[in-house]
């Protein structure tokens, strides 16, 4: 992502130009400095994103990824392979891993590995790796969309209607979308009730939702440990490919900031977070999920001011953490774009 000048909501958008200053300061903390940290997940963009921020940082960064082809691995002191998150050796593995490489902390960027590392938090740090996962509960609550549905009305939390294997009573429009998934896919929007016959045995295990009114939204997310909000910051998804954000905004809300307070209590979330959902102009933010683990659109935060990679990585160490670095400016817009690595070569002729 790119950083663009701040700009009013009034009125129609005008072509920015990108900010050509120095780029931001970041907080010098000694702590940090020369730390050695494994990030897993280095194929997606927010593996992408903790390295350079990590390397930004004065912290020496180690990729990770399942995939020998991810691009990440290309951006960290040195890189290692890891299994599937499926393996049934993958917490011992990456516990391995983070020892031979020397790595005083592991950042998993990947909720499924999440899933298989929540509360092996005694076992890394009894071999000297610090690290800091959400609870098991809480993963699965947010992999699962029908049980995190659940879990977030039985709160009380807003949401949208939602209910398995078909419409059901539910109000339309509606959205189609897999009971577990990752990204957009096989998420389908439905306005004629004719398409769900076909859509619901296309989609595995579906699930369906009324479809909210209202603007998009993300919001980045770091928790204490005691599930005090440290800081969070709202952006609006400008626009979004295959479930990634690629241009947005940031801005404040009051109901956004209640919605996330709900949200830790309800689901006991802690560390990093990314909590999507929609706001309307009136009525209260309401959640569509929760992902326990920094987004792909996390450079958006970090270029806003919210330290969060440094943050998040002081309380993984044990270190107290400081909520005013975590304060974001709002109104700045970053736009994203691909890039190509050339890891291969062709014998030439």
């Amino acid at each position: 992502m790119t950083d663009v000048d701040h700009h009013t909501a009034a009125g129609p958008l005008q072509p920015l130009q990108p900010v050509r200053s120095a780029p931001r300061p970041l907080p010098s903390d000694p702590r940090l400095t020369g730390r050695r940290v494994l990030v897993t997940g280095c194929g997606g963009p927010a593996g992408v994103a903790v390295l350079r921020e990590l390397s930004a940082l004065g912290v020496t960064p180690v990729a990770a990824d399942c995939d020998p082809y991810a691009a990440g691995l290309h951006l960290g002191h040195e890189s290692a392979l890891l299994p599937t998150a499926d393996s049934p050796d993958y917490p011992d593995r990456l516990l391995a891993t983070a020892i031979a490489t020397g790595s005083d902390a592991v950042i998993v960027t990947v909720a499924e590995e999440l899933l298989r590392v929540a509360g092996n938090e005694p076992d890394f740090a009894a071999r000297g790796v610090a690290a800091w996962f959400p609870s098991h509960r809480t993963v699965a609550d947010c992999l699962d969309k029908w049980a995190f549905a659940a879990r977030v009305e039985a709160a009380g939390v807003a949401g949208p209607g939602t209910a398995l294997d078909g419409p059901g009573d539910l109000p339309g429009p509606w959205i189609v979308k897999p009971r577990v998934g990752r990204g957009s896919r096989d998420v389908h929007p439905v306005d004629d009730p004719a398409d769900f016959p076909t859509l619901l045995r296309r989609v595995p295990r579906p699930l369906v939702q009324t479809r909210l009114p209202g603007r998009e939204f993300t919001v980045d997310c770091l928790v204490g440990r005691d599930g005090t909000v440290l800081g969070s910051v709202p952006r609006w998804r400008a626009q979004t490919r295959a479930g990634i954000s690629t241009r947005g905004t940031t801005f404040a809300d009051s109901r956004v900031d209640v919605l996330v307070k709900e949200l830790v209590a309800a689901l006991g979330l802690t560390a990093v977070c990314n909590v999507q959902g929609f706001l309307d102009e009136a009525g209260p933010a309401r959640v569509v999920e929760v992902n326990p683990r920094f987004s792909g659109g996390l450079p958006l935060s970090l270029a806003a001011g919210a330290d969060l990679v440094g943050q998040f990585l002081l309380g993984t160490l044990g270190l107290p953490m400081d909520a005013t670095a975590l304060v974001a400016d709002e109104g700045v817009t970053t736009v994203r774009w691909f890039a190509e690595s050339t890891v291969d070569r062709r014998v030439p002729r």
